[in-house]
């Protein structure tokens, strides 16, 4: 059960119009790291959880997300209210108008299809989907993920407050951008109050390779540290011992029965290609500069 409180969480206080920067504050409405996808995000994880004190916790913080995308949206509507007003009545010249609502990005799109209010799509327009939600019913699974959309949104704060010289703005998004820290800490204390939680799941990882370090990129700027280097790793840079590392021969096989085999080989002959023709194509015929090397046609008579 919810119940509106018609007091933000923070105070907002917007200096003047920017219908610009309202399209941009969409990415932290309906973008994939914005505050939507973090309240979804963590009611299914929430309503899925058996553990009391990670369910109150989950659900906690989905609360407060929602009252991020009040503040969000509030920012939105506000920073749209000339171009809101303008647009709805007509009252400038229209190459006027036309200018003042695209002054950049998609913020005329914002306010001719949305009049100006927050919509569920981010900055470009795209509109919010749930495969933005990646939970997977395993607490050390979703609350690593959580960790990474909380720093996610971190930074997308720290962009935002880079792009505006608002005061009242600046203040809100800080409370915001501050807030994602508070959830990180949050669910980095629930990941390792559970004992054991890596590797994630009940498996565990099969001993010859959980230890293996393959250095498949190799060149210049191949570099050495704790991640690949040490008593915990077996580093391995030869390339033959880079392949087939089940001890086989690296070939793949499949076992069908005789009806299937006879028919892949008539298949296989009948789509045989041919390695001495050298045919004239439609790139030959119709080759013009730029076309690279082509087989020669034939000499008219």
């Amino acid at each position: 059960m919810f119940m509106h409180n018609k007091r933000l969480m923070y105070t907002v206080r917007v200096s003047e119009p920017n219908p610009v920067l309202a399209n941009m504050m969409l990415e932290q409405f309906g973008g994939a790291d914005g505050e939507l996808s973090a309240a979804i995000r963590y009611f299914t994880q929430g309503l899925n959880e058996d553990d009391p004190g990670r369910k109150d916790m989950l659900l906690d913080i989905a609360t407060e997300e929602l009252s991020h995308l009040e503040i969000i949206g509030s920012i939105v509507a506000m920073l749209n209210k000339g171009g809101k007003g303008r647009l709805a009545e007509g009252v400038d010249k229209e190459a006027d108008l036309l200018i003042a609502l695209n002054a950049g990005g998609d913020s005329h799109i914002t306010n001719l299809l949305y009049g100006g209010g927050p919509t569920v799509v981010n900055s470009a327009g795209v509109p919010w989907t749930g495969a933005y939600i990646d939970s997977r019913g395993e607490p050390t699974v979703d609350l690593r993920s959580n960790i990474a959309a909380e720093s996610r949104a971190k930074i997308v704060y720290e962009r935002l407050i880079n792009i505006t010289d608002d005061p009242g703005i600046k203040d809100a998004l800080s409370f915001l951008m501050t807030r994602e820290v508070a959830h990180q800490k949050s669910f980095e204390k629930a990941l390792y109050s559970i004992e054991n939680n890596f590797p994630p799941g009940k498996l565990p990882g099969r001993p010859e390779f959980a230890d293996v370090y393959f250095d498949m990129s190799q060149g210049e700027g191949n570099m050495r540290g704790s991640w690949n280097q040490g008593e915990q790793w077996d580093y391995v840079d030869d390339r033959e011992a880079q392949a087939a590392v089940d001890g086989g021969d690296g070939m793949p096989t499949v076992e069908v029965d005789q009806d299937s085999a006879d028919q892949l080989a008539m298949a296989a002959t009948r789509t045989m290609s041919d390695p001495m023709a050298d045919p004239i194509t439609g790139a030959d015929l119709g080759a013009g500069p730029g076309a690279g090397k082509t087989t020669p046609l034939p000499m008219m008579q």
